[in-house]
């Protein structure tokens, strides 16, 4: 396993969804909206960190970690921007995410937006909070992303080849960045007791998230009578290798919170830049940035 250092960057990628059905993995909408309610999620999220993170770059006394956070900041705001443009194509299949995005949007833009605090201590306590936020997030990212890059099941049950290669994209852009969220926290405060209790509040957030996510896509799926969402479906989903293994999912949580951690322990570097390498869509956006200069 590799964990080399890479220069990130922002990769312009586009993909078209016209022949993208519903369930893009075919007969198991189940694991087709699961996995959909990162498209629900990410945008408002990614937009999100790279707001905070534009507030914290001022404080970044490293040259090198500054420039890993303005790659990370150009990736997330494509990963979001990618995401985003699904949305449309779901609603043209009768399935409309407005009502829950506007949840999410809630979540991310209001909950945890900036605050009208004085300058000084609460200020920086509620940056920094929202920095120990996202390197608890990016760890499940990172998670994920690893996941899906090794998730052979998807292509032997047919997956769209345009939806596994967004997931892809990602995922390996998430491994690719996935010590830059960790690192910047460690720099600016490193407090274990932060780290653990924004560990928390992340991971409870994101499971709730998710689990109304997969409820609201399987009960408004125009092509289901009765869909529902359960624990034992995703238990299963991970038994079969098209969703991620819920004991994976709970062994990476003593990982985090290990006063030793740190997020090289997840995923491969060289196997995150070998996809990115072959990705239709990273390698088009290649073609064109080179056409263009």
């Amino acid at each position: 396993m590799s964990n080399k250092r890479v220069t990130l960057k922002a990769r312009q990628v586009s993909f078209a969804w016209d022949k993208t059905p519903l369930h893009w993995l075919p007969n198991d909408p189940f694991t087709t909206h699961t996995i959909n309610v990162l498209h629900l999620l990410l945008p408002a999220g990614e937009r999100w960190f790279v707001h905070v993170y534009k507030q914290v770059l001022p404080f970044i006394r490293d040259d090198r970690l500054r420039e890993d956070v303005i790659g990370f900041i150009g990736q997330e705001a494509m990963h979001a921007q990618a995401h985003d443009e699904v949305l449309p194509h779901l609603r043209d299949l009768g399935l409309d995410p407005t009502p829950y995005t506007a949840q999410v949007d809630w979540f991310f833009e209001k909950l945890l937006a900036d605050r009208t605090l004085p300058p000084g201590k609460a200020r920086q306590w509620w940056l920094m909070e929202r920095v120990a936020l996202i390197a608890a997030i990016e760890h499940y990212t990172a998670f994920l992303g690893n996941w899906v890059l090794n998730a052979d099941e998807l292509d032997r049950r047919g997956a769209d080849p345009t939806m596994l290669d967004l997931l892809r994209w990602h995922g390996a852009e998430e491994v690719e960045h996935r010590s830059v969220a960790f690192e910047l926290f460690m720099h600016l405060d490193g407090s274990y007791r932060r780290r653990a209790r924004t560990w928390a509040t992340a991971f409870a957030a994101l499971m709730f998230m998710w689990q109304r996510g997969a409820r609201f896509f399987m009960e408004n799926d125009p092509t289901l009578l009765d869909g529902k969402a359960s624990f034992k479906d995703f238990y299963l989903g991970g038994k079969k290798g098209v969703l991620p293994s819920t004991p994976d999912m709970l062994r990476s949580i003593p990982r985090y919170l290990s006063r030793d951690y740190h997020p090289e322990q997840e995923g491969d570097t060289d196997q995150a830049v070998a996809y990115l390498a072959s990705s239709p869509a990273a390698r088009a956006a290649e073609a064109r940035e080179g056409a263009a200069r």
